[in-house]
């Protein structure tokens, strides 16, 4: 949940809280691009009765920019609708659920798909099923079975799955945000005089045996670029798409009397967005966080002093005091971060790594870039272009990408190298990481779509 609680407001409206965008070229199908959209953060897998589900009061959309202005040219828009077969009984499911139209499933969901290209719509498909959660060995005896049935093909060589997954983001919340006491790095760190843990170690997945709720489309390339263009060198300028994803409200809401019914009303209004991971969550401050969900990547330019001076980096040479010597150099200079401008808000340009682009042009604005003519690689490497992985982060965002340690090196001065070639980075900057990789998720990704691995079942997984 590379964006999970990044903001006052969202962090109390879980049904609205983007988590993570993904957006890559599809391994098993490279004429199409994947895009999976997550939401409803840290669940439980035995939160009932009342199991998580997607708001049927939300408007979710992923967004494409497919000519660099920072405004969408294509969008995605999912809206979900609730069935209760009976309401007189406190229960999900009164006996196995063995298929999506299994009578004793009692609370499902269904929902819409609709493409819209320069104002222009499409249905692409109406009254989708969910799968239910995945509750346990009694009620959901073969999980993948039903999960595979709400797999829906739609016109046009498009596949959607909406629905519960497996949390496939991998991070050490509790080292990170204790005041970053990252544990590989622990004997390094400063503790405020106060150490009680100087031992090196491995790192803790807080999102082990969570859940997600995600929305994944898989798409011919040629729905994504300008004017159904097929780019065939990763030069070419349409090759580069821009990628977030939105949740929104009615600016309105009316209850009854008794509270226990209401009505939504009104133009709808940005609650929640997401392109890059972790950009409002470790780089935009706490007042401007509720006030960056509800702006379009296009008004941008209003946060990029906060890329170019961000303050994680100024923080790291003080909690590692002598480990970062050449980072903290670049900081007492009030050094403008080309480096990150380029990877967060433009895309890189040709010449700064060999062979590859995803520039998308001058306006500033936080997307995740993908160039689409760039193959998946035979020999992937978590940590992306940095790993020498050209089909990975920055280059669009793989589900087994590791965005956390690529984030924390550039935040460090990895990437400074980039733009300034005398520059040298730090050591501990090439190395520095939270200590996880997807070896640390009980549940592995699937090579095929959505991608993202079988739900944990309440019944089996362990309490977190």
């Amino acid at each position: 949940m590379s964006s999970h609680r990044e903001a006052p407001g969202i962090s109390k409206d879980p049904v609205a809280d983007s988590t993570d965008v993904y957006a890559f070229v599809s391994p098993d199908k490279p004429d199409t691009v994947t895009l999976i959209a997550n939401y409803v953060p840290l669940q439980g897998p035995a939160g009932g009765p009342n199991f998580y589900e997607f708001g049927d009061d939300v408007l979710y959309q992923i967004h494409i920019d497919n000519n660099g202005d920072g405004e969408s040219d294509v969008t995605y828009q999912f809206r979900f609708s609730t069935t209760v077969l009976d309401p007189d009984t406190f229960l999900y499911n009164t006996g196995p659920i063995e298929s999506l139209g299994s009578s004793s499933w009692n609370r499902r969901q269904y929902y819409n798909v609709v493409r819209e290209e320069n104002g222009h719509s499409q249905t692409l498909g109406t009254h989708l099923a969910c799968p239910p959660c995945n509750i346990g060995p009694l009620s959901t005896p073969n999980y993948p079975k039903l999960a595979n049935e709400a797999l829906h093909s739609l016109a046009g060589g498009r596949r959607v799955y909406a629905g519960q997954r497996a949390e496939g983001f991998y991070v050490d919340l509790g080292s990170i945000f204790d005041l970053g006491d990252l544990r590989p790095f622990a004997s390094a760190h400063d503790h405020y005089g106060l150490s009680k843990f100087p031992t090196n170690g491995p790192g803790v997945n807080a999102t082990k045996n969570l859940n997600v709720h995600s929305i994944a489309i898989q798409v011919p390339i040629t729905d994504l670029t300008s004017g159904g263009h097929k780019p065939t060198k990763v030069t070419d300028p349409k090759a580069s798409i821009g990628v977030w994803t939105t949740a929104s409200r009615q600016r309105a809401r009316v209850w009854d009397a008794d509270r226990s019914f209401w009505i939504n009303s009104g133009p709808w209004a940005q609650v929640s967005r997401l392109g890059n991971p972790l950009i409002n969550e470790v780089i935009i401050p706490m007042g401007k966080k509720d006030y960056w969900n509800t702006q379009s990547p296009a008004h941008d330019k209003q946060f990029a002093s906060y890329v170019a001076h961000p303050g994680l980096s100024e923080l790291l040479p003080s909690l590692y005091p002598g480990v970062f010597p050449h980072l903290a150099a670049l900081n007492a200079k009030n050094t403008v971060r080309t480096d990150l401008e380029a990877i967060l808000l433009t895309g890189l340009p040709k010449g700064v790594v060999a062979d590859f682009q995803n520039y998308t042009g001058a306006t500033e604005a936080d997307m995740l870039r993908l160039n689409v003519a760039v193959k998946p690689s035979k020999h992937p490497s978590i940590y992306g272009i940095l790993g020498g992985d050209l089909a990975g982060f920055p280059n669009g965002r793989r589900v087994f990408d590791d965005v956390t340690a690529v984030e924390l090196r550039a935040l460090a001065g990895a990437t400074y190298a980039l733009v300034d070639k005398t520059y040298v980075p730090d050591a501990a900057a090439l190395a520095v990481t939270d200590g996880l990789t997807p070896a640390d998720l009980d549940v592995p990704y699937l090579d095929t779509f959505p991608y993202l691995g079988v739900p944990h079942s309440g019944y089996t997984t362990p309490s977190h």
